[in-house]
């Protein structure tokens, strides 16, 4: 990609899920900017499986926008594998994620791309603020980050997301990954490279809600931890060790109250406890174990990671 004369300086990757609400608002603030830049752009737009009337839209703006190119998934993929997407189809030597909700400033581009143009090779957009976020959701996201960092061999940078600027050989390096577990936040942060930051203002979203509730943000954040930590399935062995290690003392205990004080029967309590504790441990032990299988599952049957139902170039119908 890199030895394409006729590739583009910059590439703009947004995945588009249900956002019909937001192209117009989208593209009034992004193509000014682009423009503005003095250097060749392409935006590419990542319809994932939309139910509404976001291809539609996109369409209406690719007639009067030829950087405009538009990938139609077959199916809703999810946004990691929608942003995969666009990483693969890009040609930019700089390429630059970005949401389609505007909760990431267009303007912000150009403070990156300055950064990369003065020989950064990953510039961070690090937000000020969690707009839009009440408190539990901001306790949540700083329990995330200070357990991914404690069980994993890689650090997140705080309050970064997919919005950044990654040169061409970064977004090389992601695209030879094979793995299907797609965390991107993750795999962004693994490839390394030198880095630096800018800070924005994330403001409210332009329109429409987000697609993440707190049952989503939960298996989002533990398919994170399992994709760059086998704690999880470590941890149990030393749990195991402590509860065979208690009950063998327990069993001693017992031993020696009968050889003391004669036969003592067992309470039911006691009993039931025991039981319904282990169980319970068993049960939860086998659920993470099933997890990390599933996980080697996916990775075995090798599908592809998503599946284009169409893609339109400028001038195609």
């Amino acid at each position: 990609m890199t030895s394409d004369p006729a590739a583009p300086t910059l590439s703009v990757i947004i995945p588009c899920y249900n956002e019909g609400e937001n192209v117009q608002t989208l593209f009034g603030r992004l193509l000014p900017v682009l423009r503005g830049l003095g250097a060749a752009f392409e935006v590419i737009c990542i319809n994932d499986g939309s139910v509404d009337d976001t291809l539609d839209r996109l369409l209406e703006v690719q007639k009067t926008e030829p950087a405009l190119r538009i990938i139609d998934l077959s199916r809703n993929f999810g946004k990691e594998k929608a942003l995969s997407a666009g990483l693969f189809h890009s040609r930019g030597q700089a390429v630059v994620p970005m949401d389609a909700d505007l909760q990431h400033p267009p303007e912000a581009i150009a403070d990156m791309l300055a950064q990369w143009r003065d020989g950064w090779e990953v510039v961070f957009a690090r937000r000020d603020a969690r707009a839009g976020q009440g408190l539990s959701e901001r306790l949540f996201a700083k329990g995330f980050y200070w357990v991914f960092d404690h069980l994993s061999d890689v650090r997140l940078p705080r309050e970064v997301g997919d919005f950044r600027l990654m040169d061409r050989k970064v977004v090389d390096t992601i695209n030879t990954m094979p793995e299907r577990s797609r965390f991107m936040k993750g795999i962004f942060a693994w490839v390394g490279y030198r880095h630096t930051e800018i800070v924005y203002h994330q403001a409210e979203r332009a329109a429409g809600v987000s697609k993440f509730n707190s049952l989503k943000l939960l298996r989002f954040a533990f398919d994170g931890l399992t994709s760059f930590s086998n704690f999880p399935l470590k941890v149990w062995g030393g749990i195991g060790a402590v509860i065979s290690s208690l009950a063998f003392l327990y069993i001693v205990v017992r031993i020696i109250r009968t050889i003391v004080w004669g036969i003592d029967v067992p309470g039911y309590e006691s009993t039931l406890v025991s039981v319904l504790f282990l169980g319970g441990m068993q049960l939860l032990t086998l659920g993470i174990i099933g997890d990390y299988l599933g996980r080697v599952f996916d990775e075995v049957k090798g599908r592809p990671l998503f599946i284009i139902r169409k893609l339109y170039e400028s001038g195609e119908e």
